[in-house]
């Protein structure tokens, strides 16, 4: 299989390393960062392009962009890897557009373009007969849309909520067992690296608030913008709020749910039971599916992270490889 990889940030250099320690027979052809690119039918030398951007530097020449790459690079696969603009989904929709119509599959962790254009990319895939892949649009490492989508096959879903953005699960987790302040909790939490310099993405809830609307309209076929979405951020809450929960044996989680038949979109803070599967410690995610068939299903791990996000994309490629490019 031959990829062309958009993006050598945390993300990209993951899938990067791990093509390379698994020995998974994926030739990386196309590569490109913000600034420089390199295009090679033979094979890039991933190694070699690794210590290019560790020591500060770009990872090719300054002459080829990104869309150099997705136009004229021979690939079978486009994984988009760029940084998430939510706004307008660029550049990486313009690069999803022209692999798709260039008959070429794509793998995305980017949020952008599965939330703002999931069906005009959908059929663009479909006409060019190509897969559109995005399980590491959604909780990093947790196999949530394929769980759903092929494991559940033949259910129908009448609930999905869960913790969907762990810097602010970090954070509540650290007011509820400190009695750290908001302010104290983000700080720490930006020290260890869990929050940006400008958190609000996170906090304010707009990160989860974006992953209900890529599982609405992808999993849940509900055709919705993240306008539709009801947001509470974390941030007004005081360590007393979190001490009248405790008091009740229970604690506070910042919670996304999707009830389908209500066209119920909502984040917002919920005091729930400390025994309940959503609460979940540091940064991990969880998600509970209400199916009808297979009753409650809740699943549990790491949302973010370097090769934590890479194993759902390895895991899309190769989901791609056993059903299409051996056999094409």
């Amino acid at each position: 299989m031959r990829i062309a990889l958009l993006g050598l940030g945390s993300v990209g250099r993951g899938i990067a390393r791990t093509i390379l320690a698994k020995n998974l027979d994926i030739t990386v052809t196309g590569l490109a960062d913000s600034r420089s690119g390199i295009i090679d039918a033979g094979g890039i030398d991933l190694l070699a392009a690794l210590a290019r951007k560790e020591a500060g530097g770009p990872c090719g020449s300054p002459g080829v962009s990104p869309a150099d790459v997705v136009a004229k690079a021979d690939y079978d696969v486009l994984v988009e890897v760029t940084p998430t603009n939510v706004k307008t989904a660029e550049p990486a929709l313009g690069h999803m557009r022209t692999a798709l119509r260039r008959g070429k599959h794509v793998v995305t962790s980017n949020k952008g373009p599965i939330a703002l254009a999931y069906p005009e990319l959908r059929a663009l895939a479909e006409a060019n007969g190509v897969f559109l892949k995005y399980e590491a649009t959604v909780c990093g490492a947790i196999p949530l849309i394929h769980g759903i989508t092929e494991g559940l096959a033949g259910n129908t879903i009448s609930r999905l909520s869960g913790v969907f953005n762990g810097t602010c699960n970090y954070i509540l987790t650290r007011m509820a067992a400190e009695g750290l302040t908001y302010e104290q909790a983000l700080a720490e939490a930006r020290e260890l690296g869990y929050a940006e310099a400008d958190p609000t993405y996170d906090v304010e809830g707009i990160d989860a608030g974006v992953k209900l609307v890529i599982l609405a309209n992808t999993v849940l076929d509900m055709h919705a913008t993240l306008d539709d979405v009801e947001r509470t951020g974390i941030t007004l809450l005081t360590p007393d709020a979190l001490e009248l929960a405790e008091d009740q044996d229970c604690t506070i989680r910042l919670i996304g749910e999707i009830i389908p038949g209500a066209g119920v979109l909502r984040v917002s803070p919920r005091i729930i039971p400390k025994a309940h599967p959503l609460v979940v410690e540091g940064t991990l995610n969880a998600v509970t599916v209400e199916a009808d068939l297979a009753g409650d299903l809740t699943f549990i791990g790491k949302g973010a992270g370097s090769i934590e996000t890479a194993s759902a994309v390895i895991g899309d490629l190769l989901y791609i490889r056993e059903r299409h490019v051996q056999g094409s």
